[in-house]
């Protein structure tokens, strides 16, 4: 076979772009998530290309492009068999190896958004390895690997449906079965916000992901040694491009409408979906087509995040199941449409149309039952969401003992609801330290008796240093014995013991100031007592490290507002 270098160079730049589309997931799920989750969602990135990668070779190439049948390819571990049949003119087989195997890995990579920030490392990287192992491959071998799909005329030039909709099927039935972060509904079913601590981050993201999206749709022609192959290239660019950019300005003006205000991250969502829903025909719609579809996408995009945040109470933190999921399928649909050769609106009749809706059909039952079971055997087995009190401190400390991803900032801690109950019985106790030595009580040098106000009444100032996992089981246990004031403050230190023991690159750290909460509560009815023995209980784990508790006398109290003092000033208008 002789080799065109022009084609070759092309296919490998395409793949180096794709490649670098994984920082560009990397920065926007980090940015739209909490800062307490950054690392372990970087560390899946890197582990969705990293586990992909051999696996991909080792079984999913094979399965995708071997000439099996039209359902499937073959077994060829490591590649070893004949590929000339699915090779593009001039390119060597690595090339089209390595540049299949990225756009392996970004679908992959598309699970991990929907379902951050609840989700165990472990049971990752198993669905992740699922995913490049069989569910892609299969899929995409009836589409781009001479499967049935394909011979029925099909069309997905760059992966509208066999890269986006496969990643977005899986991540809308794992954040299904997962259910929504702790927090994220209140009792009445109202989803609350939960803001993406970095912005400027996940723009980086979204400007690397359109970057990137040049090589994922353009250098899809696999060639750029002819005439038609670079005026297919530049068409492809523009079209790209232009429904990106289109589906931006729509989002601004209809989310400016509908909120009176022009929303951030809907914007970027809808680069994002504008970008994915005209990879399927990128090459067979003009640009007018493609500024049609991204104003399509621009709404599609607000109306979907809305019906899967508030109807379905399904909670996708960056917005991946709208974007891949109902773009990536809606896109693959409209080519039906728009297509200039065959497509609905340029007289080419409805069967292309209808193969197109049939394909986005079969591959979406097909990717759904499939991820249903690998995501049921992981949930009976080694579980697949983390527990309450690791999701409550963020799984950069529970899964990977990272106290924060940014060194010299604090992680900041929300309340949720729907944590077991502070003082259930059952609750585990997996240290050998007594109670009065994990969880200490001391006193103030004056002794809280003879602190007084000048109306009587006797107050007690309460200073509780806790761990940060703790907080919301301490809030609801206090609620339970009356009281309701309470200052909480992000706190960083460490006890006579340094901190837990942490190593960073395998060397152990010295000094290391932990994140702590520190509950600041005023009491004058409530007994002193009682509240000390509420908070130790809530607390108590037997660990050294599970908190202090420091009592001192208050001479009085005085509300701004109204000049109340004492017992008075404590207590609510109503």
């Amino acid at each position: 076979m002789l080799y065109s270098s022009v084609n070759t160079i092309w296919v490998l730049i395409g793949a180096a772009m794709v490649f670098f589309m994984q920082a560009g997931f990397s920065m926007c799920e980090a940015g739209f998530t909490r800062a307490k989750n950054t690392g372990n969602i970087l560390m899946k990135n890197l582990m969705d290309f990293c586990i992909g990668t051999p696996v991909f070779w080792l079984i999913g190439f094979g399965l995708m492009f071997g000439a099996g049948n039209s359902i499937i390819g073959w077994f060829d571990p490591t590649i070893q068999a004949d590929y000339s049949h699915i090779l593009p003119a001039g390119v060597p087989l690595w090339a089209f190896v390595i540049f299949q195997t990225v756009f392996c890995a970004t679908s992959a990579t598309i699970v991990s958004g929907a379902m951050a920030e609840r989700t165990k490392f472990s049971a990752y990287c198993i669905y992740s390895a699922a995913i490049s192992l069989l569910i892609y491959p299969i899929s995409g071998h009836w589409i781009w690997g001479g499967g049935w799909l394909s011979q029925l005329g099909f069309h997905d030039f760059a992966g509208s449906t066999a890269v986006h909709m496969v990643g977005g099927i899986c991540a809308l039935i794992g954040a299904k079965i997962l259910g929504p972060r702790i927090g994220k509904y209140g009792k009445d079913g109202k989803p609350r916000a939960i803001l993406g601590h970095n912005l400027a981050i996940a723009t980086l993201g979204v400007f690397i992901l359109w970057f990137c999206w040049f090589g994922f749709n353009g250098c899809s022609t696999v060639a750029m040694d002819s005439d038609a192959a670079m005026e297919s290239a530049s068409l492809i660019f523009v079209n790209t491009n232009l429904c990106a950019a289109v589906a931006c300005c729509t989002t601004l003006i209809f989310t400016w409408l509908r909120y009176k205000k022009p929303d951030v991250s809907m914007t970027y969502n809808a680069a994002l979906a504008g970008l994915v829903g005209i990879t399927a025909g990128c090459d067979m719609v003009s640009p007018l087509g493609a500024a049609i579809m991204g104003i399509i996408f621009g709404v599609v995009i607000v109306l979907a995040i809305e019906f899967f945040d508030r109807v379905a109470k399904i909670d996708d933190p960056v917005g991946a199941i709208s974007v891949h999921g109902v773009c990536g399928s809606l896109g693959t649909i409209l080519t039906g449409l728009f297509a200039t050769d065959g497509g609905v609106f340029y007289g080419g009749g409805f069967k292309f149309f209808g193969t197109q809706i049939l394909g986005v059909a079969v591959v979406a039952v097909f990717v759904a039952v499939m991820i249903t079971i690998v995501f049921k055997i992981i949930q009976h087995t080694i579980g697949l969401r983390c527990s309450a009190e690791e999701e409550t401190a963020g799984l950069d400390i529970s899964e990977h003992g990272l106290v924060s991803a940014y060194a010299d900032f604090m992680p900041s801690v929300e309340a949720g609801t729907g944590i077991v109950s502070a003082l259930d019985e059952n609750r585990q106790v997996t240290g050998d330290v007594d109670p009065d030595t994990a969880v200490p009580v001391q006193l103030s040098s004056t002794p809280v008796q003879q602190m007084t106000s000048d109306t009587g009444m006797r107050f007690t100032k309460i200073d509780i240093i806790m761990k940060q996992a703790r907080f919301e089981q301490l809030r609801q246990a206090l609620s339970q014995i009356g009281v309701t004031g309470m200052t909480v403050t992000n706190v960083m230190g460490c006890g006579m013991q340094k901190g837990a023991p942490e190593y960073y690159r395998g060397v152990p750290v010295e000094m290391n100031l932990l994140p702590k909460i520190e509950v600041e509560i005023v009491v004058c009815k409530v007994p002193v007592e009682r509240v000390i023995e509420t908070a130790k209980r809530v607390l108590y784990t037997g660990h050294i490290g599970d908190g202090k508790i420091f009592v001192y006398g208050v001479q009085n109290v005085v509300k701004v507002r109204t000049g109340e003092e004492g017992y008075d000033a404590l207590q609510d208008d109503n």
